[in-house]
């Protein structure tokens, strides 16, 4: 009989046990698995659905009601270990910090005007965790508990292609900007159409489209990718550019698979002006009495960058009182250019530097004989100054005719959607196309989402 009692006990016991753990077990997946679900990693920023529909809100992947978020802007001349001594982090693990950091994201690039966050337990507690964001497309996590360690997180990127055109009543720039439409933007259509369109000598009435990408990150506009395709009409004159890229070619190419690029731009500058035209005889401003005026002068901005022409060799990187600080490139046998009134010369420009067409070479400042910031341009051909915006640059050989199928299919989708966009004006809104709408395939190799 007392047999039987014990084994009946022990019974109750163990029903007990295996009651109380399925009780616990419950109680845990309730209150911890939207937390410590395999879907929630630190670094995350989606939202995790889990048992009875409970949604875990994450900043920077810290459940936001389990932690204390800061979020602040970085100062000029703030440094880092100043902002963590306010929360309790010693100067040793900061040190540590500095050290791991060097081969991920070095705490020393930070810099003033970008977001970061500090994470804690509550307001009152250490930091665990340093955020700084260099740009909106990913941000950097400083884990400052136990183990310090430092990781790179990418947000996730939707990427749409969108268009949009304009009337031009004033300036290209004026007619963009009133779409609400990026200074990269801009930027891209005049690299698409820089060797085709006078951007100087635009018209009232010109009109443009563009086909574009733009980037998105939880539905809001982050920036710009490629500009696909590029239409400008001036007069009686119309003028494409498409983008395409394979494995061999990348770039602008016109209508029959030219390259856009010709052998020189037209500028050594972007958004500036002629501000003095190639003269034979023309009155000095500052030594009032005429002389010849063998180049071409382009306001702009003091610091704006001033660009190589073509690809060439630096054979001069100099100053003179009359030139102040230029730059001489020769670009063949034929044909040299001179850049003039520099501020200051890019990194690494001195003679013998090879550069590329686009490449930055200087920055427009007002040294030696100049009234203001500007650079004057001139073009010697055959050891002879003449005007280069009277000079014709022939076009570039087209790709090979085996690649020219493929690219024709890329211009034709192209060009349908760029007829499709109808002009609008600065009171309309930009239409949006889906990506999904737009064939992949059909741009060669590009990976058009992020």
């Amino acid at each position: 009989m007392i047999q039987k009692n014990k084994k009946r006990s022990k019974l109750i016991d163990l029903a007990a046990v295996v009651f109380i753990a399925i009780g616990l077990i419950s109680a845990y997946n309730k209150f911890e698995l939207p937390i410590n679900s395999s879907k929630t990693q630190i670094g995350s920023e989606m939202n995790i659905d889990s048992l009875g529909n409970h949604t875990v809100k994450l900043k920077y992947g810290f459940p936001e009601d389990q932690y204390h978020i800061v979020e602040h802007t970085l100062f000029p001349d703030q440094f880092l270990s100043d902002i963590l001594v306010k929360y309790d982090v010693a100067i040793e693990k900061i040190f540590e910090l500095e050290e791991k950091s060097k081969d991920v994201f070095n705490i020393r690039n930070i810099k003033a005007g970008k977001k970061y966050a500090i994470i804690q337990q509550d307001s009152c507690s250490e930091a665990e965790c340093f955020i700084y964001e260099p740009d909106p497309f990913k941000y950097v996590v400083y884990n400052l508990k136990d183990s310090i360690n430092v990781k790179i997180v990418e947000r996730e990127v939707t990427t749409k292609i969108e268009s949009t055109s304009g009337i031009i009543q004033s300036s290209l720039w004026m007619a963009m900007k009133d779409q609400g439409l990026s200074a990269v933007l801009i930027d891209k259509m005049e690299d698409a159409l820089a060797w085709s369109v006078d951007f100087y000598h635009i018209q009232q009435g010109d009109k443009y489209k563009l086909i574009f990408e733009r980037k998105y990150i939880k539905g809001e506009p982050v920036g710009i990718g490629k500009l696909m395709g590029a239409y400008y009409k001036t007069a009686d004159n119309e003028f494409y550019s498409i983008y395409y890229e394979n494995e061999q070619y990348q770039g602008y190419y016109d209508l029959e698979g030219r390259p856009s690029k010709k052998g020189f731009l037209k500028s050594p500058v972007k958004y500036s002006r002629i501000s003095s035209y190639f003269s034979k005889n023309r009155l000095h401003p500052i030594l009032k009495r005429n002389k010849p005026h063998l180049g071409t002068d382009y306001a702009a901005p003091y610091g704006t960058p001033i660009l190589a022409v073509s690809n060439g060799v630096v054979t001069n990187a100099s100053y003179t009182s009359g030139n102040g600080k230029y730059v001489k490139i020769k670009h063949d046998k034929s044909i040299t250019t001179q850049y003039l009134h520099m501020q200051k010369f890019a990194a690494g420009i001195k003679p013998g530097s090879q550069v590329k067409q686009g490449q930055t070479i200087g920055y427009v400042g007002s040294t030696g004989l100049a009234t203001g910031p500007h650079v004057c341009f001139r073009f010697w051909k055959n050891g002879v100054q003449v005007n280069h915006l009277k000079e014709n640059f022939p076009p570039a050989e087209p790709m090979p005719k085996s690649q020219l199928p493929l690219f024709f299919e890329t211009r034709d989708q192209i060009l349908k959607e760029l007829n499709e966009v109808e002009f609008i004006d600065a009171n309309q809104t930009i239409e949006t196309q889906d990506l999904s709408g737009f064939d992949k395939k059909l741009i060669g190799s590009n990976k058009l989402n992020s």
